[in-house]
């Protein structure tokens, strides 16, 4: 049986998890809500670079992202730049975005990400 790890963890949830040879990134927003898409989505994707390195891995070993937009007719272009020069060349995860009503009106984007481990 493998064993589950779980980084940054309280009683609702893990940031991170380990398991069964992949790695699993919560869902991810900017701590600063009061930029537009583009900046909020450069600081989620930094985020998400600082949990895969603490799993011990990179963006080279994503596998799938999901991606909401509390506004994708206004967001989806400017959210594509940051995300377009952000993934790996080569290495583009498969991916879904969909527009969602977020947990605060000020958040524009909110990703998660499934990763292959070490």
């Amino acid at each position: 049986m493998t064993d589950i790890v779980r980084l940054e963890s309280n009683q609702r949830m893990s940031r991170v998890v380990k398991a069964a040879g992949l790695v699993f990134i919560g869902g991810q927003t900017s701590n600063d809500r009061t930029p537009d898409v583009k900046l909020q989505t450069q600081q989620v994707l930094a985020k998400i670079d600082g949990y895969l390195a603490q799993a011990g891995i990179d963006k080279t070993r994503l596998i799938s992202a999901q991606i909401w937009l509390a506004d994708i007719a206004r967001d989806f272009a400017g959210m594509n730049e940051v995300w377009d020069a952000w993934v790996a060349p080569g290495c583009a995860p498969t991916r879904a975005t969909v527009e969602s009503k977020l947990a605060a009106p000020e958040l524009l984007v909110e990703i998660t990400v499934t990763a292959l481990g070490e």
